[in-house]
Order: structure tokens, then C-alpha cells, then sequence
């Protein structure tokens, strides 16, 4: 193993690995290094973990309206010890692959903890490796709040660790940790309470969304308080109770769980030694093409601060790597109109911008048009749920600059629609688009 390379990365993350194996496949020299599993958040404690519990949580769902199709079922419990079984070996052969897929782009893996030396050596676990480039790609950790007895609460790194489903559950949060988490809790039997301290969730999605999800997970049984301001946790013989700023006092449950957000892991990266700057939270700012404010140093993904989604720092790292050995000199990712999904029950997709963003952009220039039903699935029942579907349009052409959905289906239709959006669609273009039946998704293309 070599100890001279045109490039390190720190963090084996979805990120730092798509970077390292681009790279590789250019030619470059490249080491990654990882302290935990190959992955990073997105494989261990994100993204792949949390869809299997959402899949999980939505055949319950499902369960309620199998009646409505003729179907007799008991459903005698969910085995939450056996699905984590499950579950966890199916990531543990993710880490497998990741690891034979550096070896087969000859990119070096060392297992270890990476600090900068100075701007062109990286320290691992005692040895020293030299390098031209250096890409930072830690990603982030949940925040655990500074108010006493924090610690009687748990993270969603933590979610992925329990062996049993606590029976009563509070969370703190109002993004979509906090939003998928319940989700699945309530679903699979757990009694879920939400504590936010504005008036909605996702707040920074389009306020449809965030209205939208609060009444489908009080639909669902989930109690939501609002102005909650968490001032500490106290754990007592019945349980957990948290105590908020103005006197309230919730609980006891079995488990609270801190959704409150994430923060940059750069704090043991050393990152001083370079003369690599941070802002006050710690994230690692950077230009177009992700470079630092030192020429060879480079960083992406979460731990940039910008948008914290897996394709993301893909995205970045795969751009990047076509930039420095690829030869493409202006190739950068462009952080306008990323799609992204919220796996709530029922899940909602967005890309673009909010209602309230168009307006303060465009003006009077904005029209806004808007369809809320029932989905067919529900047709034979009693029990139903609602889809709302927006396409904001800008200017003359009426062309479309937002696109926001909620209802079953959201996370696999809100794909093609970006692409639509990022090509610079009119409400004309998806008029003119013959409509698929009978689908919810036709619905973006027979709104008037």
C-alpha cells in the first residue's frame, strides 16, 4: 500500500467513495479512509435503513385496507427483533460490497481515523500519507440539545440500535427525521408524540407539504404539540419526562428521540494544521467546485453545510472527480432544483421552489395551481387518505418553477418531474403530455 497519493479522501461515505472510484477510473492514485462502516450515514444509519423501516410501517398500512379487497387477515404482532435481524445484515453485505468495489477500482482502503497534517499530508492512526489532493467527505452526526439530562434521550443513529419498539415514544424535531421516525414508530404499534417549537414541520418544504403531513399523522394517531422548547429531560420510575420552557411537562414515555438536526463532522479533522476554514457551525464552505479556501484541499457533502442528501454528495463527487482527472474544466454540480423525498406515510416529493419563494422572486408574474383527491386504492373503502399535488408557474409561459406532491406514489413520481422541471417545462408542456390512467400522477398533467 502506497504512502504517496494524487489524492485522499476522508470518509468513506457515499460521497467520498463515489469521488475516490471516479477518480480511480481516470487514472488517479486514490486512498479513502474510514473510522466506522463503509457508507457512511446514508448506508448505516440513513437512508437504506430507514426505507426498510418504512417499508415495514407502510405493510401495516397496507394491512388496514386488505379488507376492502376481499382479503381476511389477522395480523397477530410485528417482530421488531426479527426485521432488525434482517435489516442489519442486509447493511452489514452493503459494507461488503462497498469494500470489494474500492478494491476492484484499485483504490486503497485504510480502515482508521484521518486528521490533516498540512495541506498535503493526511495523518492516519500514526502513519503519515502524502498526497496532491485532499477531499474532506466526514459528513455529519445528529445534535444532541445542551439542556440537562439530554443524555436519557436517543439520536437516529441510536433508532437503528434498538432491539425492542418502545411502547411510548416522544420526539423532538419537526424535519424529516423526526417526521419519517414517527412514522414508523406509530405504524408498527408504538403510542408517538411529536413536539415542535414553530407551528409546522418541514418547514422548509412548501407550506402545503408541512400542512399536509401534519393532518395525515394526526389522522394516524399522532399527537402533535406546537411552541415546544425543550428545557430537559428527567428520568423517573414510570419513565421519561421532558420538561419545556413554558412549563409544560410531557411524558413519561419509553423513549425520546432527538430529531432536532445535524452538525458538520469536522471537529478531530485538524483541519487548522491547513489553514482550512470553517464557519461558525463548523461547516466546511466551499465554491462551485467544491474546493476549500486552500487550493488542494476540497470537501463535500453534509459536512459542507449544503443540501444533506446522499445523491447530493454523490453528485459532487463524481463532478468533481470528472473536473481535477477527467478533464472537464467546468464541471461542477448545480445546486438549483435538487429533487427530494420525505418518506412520511403517505410520503411527499418536492423540487424547486415554495410558493412563498416564487412570490418574493417573480411576483404577480406567479400562478399557482393545485389538485386535492382521493386516490383510487381507497375507492372501496372507508378509510381514506388524501393527495394534494402543486405546480407553481412563473411568467408569461407559465413556466413551471415548482412542483410539490403528497399522497402514495410521491417518491417514485417526483423523478421524472424534476427532470421535466430542470428542463425548463411550461404548464403547456405538461398539459400537452398525455396523461397516464388511472394514476394519481396524472394529475400534475390535467390541472387547470
Amino acid at each position: 500500500m502506497s504512502s504517496k497519493y494524487d489524492l485522499v479522501v476522508i470518509g468513506g461515505g457515499s460521497g467520498g467513495l463515489a469521488h475516490a472510484q471516479r477518480a480511480a477510473e481516470y487514472g488517479a492514485r486514490a486512498a479513502v479512509i474510514e473510522s466506522g462502516p463503509l457508507g457512511g450515514t446514508c448506508v448505516n444509519v440513513g437512508c437504506v435503513p430507514k426505507k426498510v423501516m418504512w417499508y415495514a410501517a407502510h405493510h401495516a398500512h397496507m394491512f388496514d385496507h386488505a379488507g376492502d379487497y376481499g382479503f381476511d387477515i389477522d395480523v397477530n404482532g410485528h417482530d421488531w427483533r426479527a426485521l432488525k435481524a434482517r435489516r442489519d445484515a442486509y447493511v452489514e453485505r452493503l459494507n461488503g460490497i462497498y469494500e470489494r468495489n474500492l478494491d476492484l477500482k484499485n483504490v486503497d482502503y485504510i480502515a482508521g481515523t484521518g486528521s490533516l497534517v498540512d495541506a498535503n499530508t493526511v495523518a492516519v492512526d500514526g502513519r503519515e500519507l502524502e498526497t496532491d489532493r485532499i477531499v474532506v467527505a466526514t459528513g455529519g452526526q445528529p445534535i444532541v440539545p445542551d439542556v440537562p439530562g439530554a443524555e436519557h434521550g436517543l439520536t437516529s443513529d441510536d433508532f437503528f440500535e434498538l432491539d425492542e419498539r418502545p411502547e411510548r415514544v416522544l420526539i423532538a424535531g419537526s424535519g424529516y427525521v423526526a417526521v419519517e421516525l414517527g412514522g414508523v414508530f406509530k405504524a408498527l404499534g408504538s403510542e408517538t408524540r411529536l413536539v415542535i417549537r414553530k407551528d409546522s414541520v418541514v418547514r422548509s418544504f412548501d407550506a402545503m407539504l408541512g400542512r399536509e403531513v401534519m393532518a395525515a399523522m394526526r389522522g394516524a394517531g399522532i399527537e402533535i404539540d406546537m411552541g415546544v422548547v425543550p428545557t430537559g429531560l428527567e428520568k423517573t420510575d414510570d419513565g421519561i419526562v421532558m420538561a419545556s420552557e413554558d412549563g409544560r411537562r410531557f411524558g413519561p414515555v419509553d423513549c425520546v428521540l432527538w430529531a432536532v438536526g445535524r452538525e458538520p463532522n469536522t471537529a478531530a479533522l485538524n483541519l487548522e494544521a491547513a489553514g482550512v476554514a470553517v464557519d461558525a457551525y463548523g461547516n466546511i464552505p466551499t465554491d462551485l467546485y467544491q474546493k476549500t479556501n486552500v487550493d488542494n484541499v476540497f470537501a463535500l457533502g453534509d459536512v459542507t453545510g449544503r443540501e444533506q442528501l446522499t445523491p447530493v454528495a454523490i453528485a459532487a463527487g463524481r463532478r468533481l472527480a470528472d473536473r481535477l482527472y477527467g478533464g472537464m474544466q467546468d464541471r461542477h454540480l448545480d445546486y438549483r432544483l435538487i429533487p427530494t423525498v420525505i418518506f412520511s406515510h403517505p410520503p411527499m416529493g418536492t423540487v424547486g421552489m415554495t410558493e412563498r419563494a416564487a412570490r418574493e422572486q417573480y411576483g404577480d408574474a406567479v400562478k399557482v395551481y393545485e389538485s386535492a383527491f382521493t386516490g383510487m386504492f381507497y375507492a372501496l373503502g372507508e378509510k381514506k387518505e388524501r393527495s394534494v399535488m402543486k405546480l407553481i408557474t412563473a411568467g408569461g409561459d407559465e413556466r413551471v418553477v415548482g412542483c410539490h406532491v403528497i399522497g402514495d406514489g410521491a417518491d417514485e413520481m417526483m423523478q421524472g418531474f424534476a427532470v421535466a422541471v430542470r428542463m425548463g417545462a411550461t404548464k403547456r408542456d405538461f398539459d400537452d403530455t398525455v396523461a397516464i390512467h388511472p394514476t394519481s400522477s396524472e394529475e400534475f398533467v390535467t390541472m387547470r
